[in-house]
């Protein structure tokens, strides 16, 4: 078989590459005279950077800011001289996957970190940026980064406000008296379509898993709404109800706000970059992965929407993962996936896979191959 590997990463675990490698490995143990084509692929979060710019060839550059808790880092990006282009990565400023978990509540960060990878990107000379959002660790709503850029936001007595849960006193929002970014043209590559508000919204979806709790739900939602609102009567856009504008805690929001950026769906970036419609159509069997296949897997996320793709096509995918959740389970819910399979429990505890991923990946794809050939030769009439 023609047999097309194109995971996303494993979440704080293994990239995308690290993964398209593990699972060839154990792919070709079990079935050695399949023919392995590795295309890492992302659908906006982390990895969205090396695999972009691997298309390209683009050359890795270095920021020295802050993360998302306003410690220092040294936050990755990439630049592609031909076409003056830079392609920029969220979570190498302020990924969740940065921070010690638990340790910093939602209200304590924000996404300011990004302003120094913007402004090295247009000192570059860069003319177009490409920024994939998904993984951050902020519910700001790009708040962070725009005060960095030199926005102010103002209450009802003209005094600042220096920290994203205080916005539901805000007022009056005043733009920089000097653009630094004037003349770069921001795309920004959303893994998800929600939007910033509401019960689909960036708060009430993402962020528990940030670490915002119930009791946090109000003064979130209110914050980020009055700065939705003020923007809007200010401006005269409504940038909040934009697919996507929830995506990476509302930063889709923050940055077509306030960079005017257009959101599109990083997979479908991705795909065009790779041609992958044309790599499926020549494939008899695509294998997608990420760390967990879940009901977000459906909103938007790249293992998703490859499943979909080959179903569109009428090609076999299998999905493996390192968590699949139960409810992931029906056939009914699959969107495409002829199987879905897990590293844990199903081989190892989570602990276990946690700790050797490729290892437990590796055994994951071998399990599934040699499963695959059995029933194949079970349907020859063969031993």
């Amino acid at each position: 078989m023609r047999v097309l590997i194109a995971p996303d990463k494993f979440k704080g675990t293994l990239t995308a590459h690290e993964a398209a490698s593990a699972i060839a490995k154990g792919w070709a143990t079990a079935r050695p005279t399949d023919l392995l084509e590795c295309l890492p692929i992302s659908d906006g979060g982390d990895g969205f950077g090396p695999v972009m710019a691997g298309f390209w060839g683009g050359k890795e550059f270095h920021s020295q800011t802050v993360d998302a808790a306003f410690r220092p880092r040294t936050a990755r990006w990439w630049w592609h001289p031909a076409t003056l282009t830079a392609v920029i990565e969220s979570a190498e400023a302020i990924g969740l996957a940065l921070l010690p978990p638990k340790l910093f509540h939602p209200f304590e960060v924000d996404s300011r970190g990004l302003a120094a990878v913007f402004l090295d990107a247009a000192r570059q000379g860069a003319i177009r940026a490409l920024v994939g959002i998904g993984g951050s660790a902020t519910n700001d709503g790009g708040f962070g980064l725009a005060r960095e850029l030199g926005w102010a936001f103002l209450d009802n007595h003209g005094a600042p406000i220096l920290a994203w849960p205080q916005l539901l006193r805000l007022e009056r929002i005043v733009p920089p008296v000097r653009d630094a970014l004037l003349g770069v043209t921001w795309t920004v590559a959303v893994d998800v379509q929600n939007p910033l508000l509401g019960p689909t919204g960036a708060s009430r979806i993402y962020g528990p898993q940030k670490g915002l709790r119930d009791e946090d739900m109000a003064q979130a939602e209110a914050s980020l709404g009055r700065l939705a609102d003020v923007f809007t009567s200010q401006f005269h856009r409504r940038p909040s109800t934009l697919p996507g504008s929830g995506a990476a805690g509302g930063l889709g929001f923050g940055l077509s706000a306030f960079l005017n950026a257009e959101l599109k769906p990083g997979f479908a970036m991705i795909a065009k970059e790779a041609n992958l419609e044309e790599r499926v159509r020549e494939s008899d069997l695509v294998i997608v992965g990420e760390g967990a296949l879940d009901a977000s897997t459906a909103m938007g996320k790249g293992a998703g929407q490859l499943a979909s793709l080959c179903r569109s096509l009428g090609k076999r995918c299998v999905g493996l993962a390192g968590y699949v959740d139960p409810s992931f389970r029906s056939l009914e819910t699959l969107s495409g996936f002829e199987s879905v399979n897990a590293m844990s429990p199903d081989l190892a505890s989570m602990d276990e896979s946690r700790a050797a991923p490729a290892k437990w990946l590796e055994a994951l794809a071998s399990q599934v191959a040699r499963n695959m050939a059995d029933g194949a030769r079970a349907s020859h009439g063969t031993a």
